[in-house]
Parts: structure tokens; C-alpha cells; sequence
């Protein structure tokens, strides 16, 4: 009898367990990468840069070349990279903590010069890795270890939206903000992620994809629950969508 594979573990992915907590999105994201790099035959030119957070052992999980960055500095990191070896296929993996806090100057100053990387980058608007400490994605209300009567506006400011940030940047060609918390959302972040691909090979310029991720551990909640929060909290405020595209 012939057995027909209907579906199987993309060969970008290696066999090393993630460490992830359950409910965690960063496992979900990984896949879809992955699935993306081999769909498009990349993966023997793919250059992928780990950030410090989370995803710090991400350089275990890509069958690819990976390289390890300081924390914030994973675009200073794939820019070196690609300008030395412009035909690769370089992309960045990094958190919210990572990206959006002492990675600032990074990204937006890569995104100036229009670098033809890809990031990634996760924002689950909490720290992860470190305890559940407010970042600058933290919603404002939200109750994290260190603002646990929720953050305040007048203290600690307004949550700070990337995606529509990085668009306003003349070097951006494409960016895109998707969600993992359903199965319609999971198949938009994939096309988001392959269309930033594109766009890299294509030469055009830098490309983001934000993707909202939820973080049942420092929620303090379900993985249930955290999707349903994400729902209901995050999207409202950071809203889905393509923000640029040349």
C-alpha cells in the first residue's frame, strides 16, 4: 500500500525541542519562516541574525546560517552581512524588548539607509525572557512586574507603534503588520512574510513585518486566554495591516 504524505515538518526547521513556554507564538512564527525559506528555495543562501530575548536560541531552531547579535544590534549585525554578501537572503528575529527598546536607533536608522535586510519582529508587549517587565509596546493599563497598577500614560508615555514609525522612513519598501492568533491571521502573516522576502531579493529595500505574538506566561493567563486578549486589546490599538509598500 502507498502511503500519501499529506503534510510534514519543513526541512528548514532542525529537530532540536523549542524551549518555548506553551501558548507562546514564537514557535508559531519560527514555522512560518522556515516554510517560507524553503518554499522559495532560499534556504542555501539564508543568513539569519538571533536576537538577545526570547528568541535568543533561534540560531538552534533555523537549518540556516545564523549569527548572534548584542542585544538591539541585530540590523547593525545583518547589514554588515549583507552589504559583504549582497545575494544572500538576510533576515533579523527580534522581540519587542529587543527591537523597539535599546534596538531603536538600529532599526530605524537601518530602515533610513533602506538596508535590503528583513526583520522580524515579534511584539508580544510585555519582556519575555527577563520577568514580565513593561516594555515599549506595553499597552497602557496593562499590568506588568514593573507597573502593576498597569502602565500610565502620563508616566511612561504611549506605547509606541513600529510599524507605522518605520513606514514614514523614505528607505522602508514594505511593511506589514500581521497577528498569529487565529488560523486566518496565521496564513496573512505567512504571505506577509514571503512578500518581505520578495521584496528583499527583488532589491527594492528595507521591509518589517510586525507580528502581535501572545505571552500567556508573563500574562498571566491561559494560552487561550492570551489569544482572546490579544483580540480584544492589542489589535484595537495596534491595528493589522499593509503600512508601505513601493
Amino acid at each position: 500500500m502507498t502511503t500519501k504524505v499529506l503534510f510534514e515538518k519543513t526541512k528548514v526547521l532542525t529537530d532540536v525541542p523549542f524551549h518555548y513556554c506553551p501558548g507562546c507564538g514564537h514557535g508559531i512564527v519560527h514555522r512560518l519562516v522556515a516554510e517560507v525559506i524553503e518554499e522559495m528555495g532560499l534556504a542555501p543562501t539564508t543568513i539569519g541574525v538571533a536576537p538577545v530575548g526570547c528568541a535568543v536560541f533561534a540560531y538552534d531552531y533555523f537549518n540556516v546560517d545564523m549569527f548572534e547579535a548584542a542585544h538591539g544590534r541585530a540590523p547593525a549585525v545583518a547589514t554588515g552581512i549583507k552589504r559583504v554578501q549582497p545575494d544572500k537572503c538576510v533576515f533579523t528575529y527580534q522581540g519587542d524588548g529587543d527591537l523597539a527598546s535599546i534596538g531603536t536607533a538600529e532599526i530605524v536608522h537601518a530602515a533610513h539607509r533602506g538596508e535590503k535586510i528583513t526583520t522580524i519582529f515579534i511584539n508580544n508587549a510585555i519582556y519575555g525572557m527577563t520577568g514580565g517587565q513593561m516594555a515599549p509596546t506595553t499597552l497602557v493599563g496593562q499590568k506588568t512586574t514593573t507597573s502593576p497598577k498597569g502602565r500610565d500614560k502620563d508616566w511612561s508615555g504611549s506605547p509606541i507603534r513600529v510599524a507605522e514609525m518605520l513606514a514614514t522612513i523614505e528607505g522602508s519598501a514594505y511593511i506589514e503588520r500581521c497577528a498569529v492568533n487565529s488560523n486566518a491571521n496565521i496564513i496573512r502573516t505567512k504571505k506577509a512574510i514571503r512578500k518581505a522576502f520578495e521584496t528583499q531579493m527583488a532589491g527594492k529595500g528595507f521591509s518589517l513585518i510586525e507580528i502581535l505574538s501572545p505571552c500567556p506566561t508573563n500574562w498571566g493567563q491561559s494560552p487561550v486566554e492570551a489569544m482572546k486578549w490579544l483580540e480584544d486589546n492589542m489589535i484595537p490599538y495596534y491595528p493589522l495591516g499593509v503600512m508601505k509598500e513601493v
